[in-house]
């Protein structure tokens, strides 16, 4: 793809769909689960990414992704007309796991970029506009991550943890951690992740449990709900 063959666009999406999701138990991609006629999983998660090029930016959606997942690749082909779509290999050298598909995926991106994942719906209330409120949120804190209550220790063992406060009418990430092991202290987990373009290198730091989060101090949009479909029972 040549620079001056598209706009430049002025947010870039991160759309991990490299993963075996063994946790999920069928024999089809799990963002294919259909949970209404004509509907799956994947067209529930950019739902809000739809409503972003809705409101009339230009989105690019970079898709990474193995050769196992190449219905995925044909089912995102109805998209073509809503976002840019770009489609990358996970590089192996940057490893198998979700750090590494983000590095794959970010020579792609251009301005400041968004995480979603396949598996992940955000919806109910505080989800009307919330990635566009992210984005804006992250122009002057660097960072915003969309956020919902929980407090069950086995779904926090799962997902992104935070531990978020209230604070002067915002609320703030204290803490985050990658599936933690001890799930004590954390309230909250993250569903999207927005980062401006000059830190969106830190992006992988996100999903890696060895690392310090750079989500620590970021914003939190709060959600109704943000439900993970990467189990057999989502």
């Amino acid at each position: 793809m040549h620079g001056s063959d598209r706009p430049r666009p002025d947010v870039s999406i991160i759309l991990p769909c490299a993963g075996v999701g063994s946790r999920f138990g069928a024999p089809y991609p799990k963002e294919l689960h259909c949970l209404a006629p004509g509907v799956t999983v994947l067209d529930r998660s950019l739902e809000t990414a739809v409503e972003l090029a809705g409101s009339g930016l230009t989105v690019r959606v970079v898709v990474v992704f193995r050769p196992h997942k190449l219905d995925t690749v044909r089912y995102l082909a109805r998209y073509a007309g809503i976002f840019q779509l770009v489609f990358v290999y996970q590089d192996e050298s940057f490893a198998p796991a979700l750090d590494g598909a983000i590095r794959s995926a970010l020579p792609m991106t251009a301005g400041p970029v968004a995480l979603m994942l396949p598996d992940i719906v955000v919806s109910g209330a505080g989800s009307a506009g919330v990635l566009l409120t992210a984005l804006q949120r992250t122009a002057t804190a660097g960072w915003a991550a969309v956020a919902v209550e929980e407090r069950d220790p086995e779904t926090l063992r799962q997902m992104g943890a935070l531990t978020v406060a209230e604070r002067d009418g915002a609320v703030t990430i204290e803490a985050a951690a990658e599936k933690p092991a001890d799930p004590t202290g954390y309230n909250a987990c993250w569903g999207i992740v927005t980062v401006t373009e000059e830190q969106a290198h830190r992006l992988p730091d996100v999903v890696r449990k060895e690392t310090a989060s750079p989500l620590t101090g970021a914003v939190a949009l709060m959600v109704e709900r943000i439900v993970n479909y990467n189990t057999a029972a989502g």
